[in-house]
């Protein structure tokens, strides 16, 4: 039996506890500074607020007060904070991590740099660990997973990444099961690449849903031409910028296009999206869906942003996106949805 730690109570994070202690494994819970009430509802129900099934009996749960005795003898230790939570986890989380041990995150996204790099997050932790002169086996998972399929046991096929094969397959040990199924890959930059700009993506695909009701109305049926068009002009730009990221290995797409899929039928993106189609703008859809946490956003204007810059130093061309660049128009400049259809042909002979 190993002991593992999951650092934020959030639902991907707590998600992760049903495989963990249904293998057999010492699980603690640890909510963020943000998570007192998911927290006190765990401990006085033993069942996450957001799921509709109880926790593994036997796992624990920790308020952030007490998170270094939660962190003591962890064999694992899981961050599972939203992208907002990345600098806290590495200013505040990492530091008390014991040398040495195996960390695996959730966290999804990019950051963008002023020469139009991005960086996926543990590149920003593994800097942040160098200058501690702290050595912590830093990996990330990936793929299209939403957290109350997995409590539900739905049949589950993510990747998990990092540099040390050794390591990855301690972790695959630890966490598969016969619903839990894992692929491993030491390309971070492409698996954690892939993962984070679905985000961006997702919601023009999204758009085309809101669009068709508020042009046949909220209870027309569901019309799918628009929404495969887009789909596949998300796959063709994903998979140019993950070539330009590096990424090395051709399975890096499908974790891309897998989570992209399951985000446009089962994300908080998907909201945010078809509020936009229907004719609201960010603002006005921001206040609609208060409260609710919009990664996607945050990502797709980060990696337009540095696909600018790249194009202006001459090392992209922005007619290969133009997907990406009416996303960023909607979130940056209130544009109003006007899908450049034509631009998505081609013509090949």
């Amino acid at each position: 039996m190993s002991v593992i730690t999951i650092v934020g109570a959030g639902q991907m994070g707590s998600a992760l506890a049903f495989p963990a202690r249904e293998n057999g494994h010492e699980v603690r819970v640890v909510g963020t500074h943000l998570d007192v009430e998911y927290i006190d509802g765990c401990k006085a129900n033993n069942r996450h607020p957001k799921f509709n099934k109880d926790f593994p009996a036997g796992v624990q749960f920790y308020y952030v007060e007490d998170m270094e005795k939660a962190l003591e003898g962890a064999d694992l230790v899981i961050g599972g904070v939203s992208s907002f939570g990345v600098d806290w986890f590495g200013d505040v989380v990492l530091p008390r991590i014991a040398e040495g041990t195996r960390v695996l995150t959730v966290t999804k996204g990019l950051m963008d740099t002023p020469d139009g790099k991005l960086l996926p997050y543990p590149m920003l932790w593994q800097k942040k660990l160098d200058d501690m002169g702290k050595k912590l086996s830093l990996n990330a998972v990936g793929g299209p997973c939403t957290s109350y399929e997995l409590v539900a046991h739905d049949q589950t096929e993510v990747a998990f990444c990092g540099s040390n094969p050794e390591d990855l397959a301690y972790i695959k040990s630890l966490m598969q099961t016969d619903y839990y199924h894992i692929s491993l890959s030491t390309d971070i930059t492409g698996i954690e690449s892939a993962v984070a700009l679905k985000n961006g993506y997702a919601l023009g695909i999204a758009l085309t849903i809101g669009l068709n009701q508020k042009a046949f109305g909220l209870d027309s049926e569901l019309h799918y031409n628009s929404q495969a068009a887009v789909f596949g002009q998300a796959s063709r730009e994903m998979n140019k910028l993950l070539k330009s990221q590096g990424a090395f290995n051709e399975n890096n797409l499908w974790v891309g296009v897998g989570d992209l899929y399951v985000t446009v039928y089962g994300g908080r993106t998907r909201l945010v999206g078809i509020l936009l189609g229907r004719g609201l703008d960010i603002d006005e859809a921001k206040a609609e869906l208060k409260g609710v946490t919009l990664e996607s956003l945050v990502v797709a204007v980060r990696v337009a942003r540095a696909i600018k810059v790249r194009a202006a130093k001459g090392e992209a061309d922005l007619n290969d996106y133009p997907l990406l660049m009416h996303v960023d128009d909607i979130l940056s400049n209130h544009a109003p949805v006007d899908i450049p259809w034509e631009k998505f042909t081609f013509t090949q002979f």
